[in-house]
């Protein structure tokens, strides 16, 4: 059963204007590779809550989410000036099937976020399950601006770690940025761009896509991967596209 458990927040590391990372210290219960939780605070005698991936792996410690402040939005507009030591609701235990137990057995899995939707993808990344089922993993991240590109350590220590096997491939829509691909993701795999950067071609053989993010990218991807023989992946009928809006 659901319950709240209060967490104290032990650092908030303030991107951009808009973009942080908050980390909890909370006795949460174990979660899974991919999935998300809630978190809340208590404004004006009522509990307001929103959904986060973590992007912190199973079994480390402190929690970890990364957010973007919404215009607006009653929760985001606070938790962005929360100080270390300040407390957070978290709901536990955490859901979700974006997790790679539901991912039917493929070659190349291709992990396609924008913004902060990047977050699960750490997280199972971080792991030791991707490398031992995948001959190759492609991630790539859409955002609007250069600076919006976060958690590059990370990115780099994969490529340390697995060389030809990682490829990162960053989309910047509003500006030019060097290494990046200027427009967005759905229309990169109408031309063919993103798999001419990373060096070889997706096929419903060979590949499983994961989309997280924005719905209108989820939906337009979507749309592209089945006109090229790439179904919905479901339960009682496996396929290759695995998606979750984050918004």
């Amino acid at each position: 059963m659901a319950q709240w458990i209060e967490g104290t927040i032990v650092s908030n590391q303030r991107w951009t204007e808009n973009l942080f990372s908050i980390k909890v210290e909370a006795d949460a219960e174990q979660f899974i590779a991919g999935q998300f939780t809630s978190l809340a605070l208590d404004i004006d005698g009522q509990r307001v809550a929103r959904p986060y991936s973590y992007l912190n792996s199973p079994g480390e410690r402190p929690l970890e989410f990364f957010m973007y402040r919404i215009v607006g939005g009653a929760l985001t507009s606070i938790l962005i000036d929360r100080r270390p030591g300040e407390k957070v609701w978290i709901k536990t235990p955490a859901n979700g099937f974006f997790v790679l137990r539901e991912i039917p057995p493929c070659e190349d899995m291709w992990m396609l976020a924008t913004g902060t939707g990047i977050s699960p993808y750490f997280s199972i990344l971080n792991t030791d399950e991707p490398w031992q089922r995948f001959k190759r993993i492609v991630l790539v991240q859409g955002v609007r601006w250069d600076r919006d590109l976060r958690y590059r350590e990370i990115i780099e220590s994969l490529k340390r770690e697995y060389g030809e096997r990682f490829a990162f491939q960053a989309f910047v829509s509003r500006e030019r940025a060097p290494g990046a691909i200027h427009g967005r993701i759905p229309a990169s795999i109408i031309d063919g761009e993103l798999e001419r950067r990373v060096g070889f071609q997706a096929t419903p053989d060979n590949s499983h896509f994961m989309l997280c993010g924005n719905p209108d990218m989820v939906r337009d991807t979507t749309e592209e991967l089945k006109a090229r023989g790439f179904t919905k992946n479901r339960r009682r009928t496996p396929g290759h596209i695995t998606t979750e809006n984050y918004w």
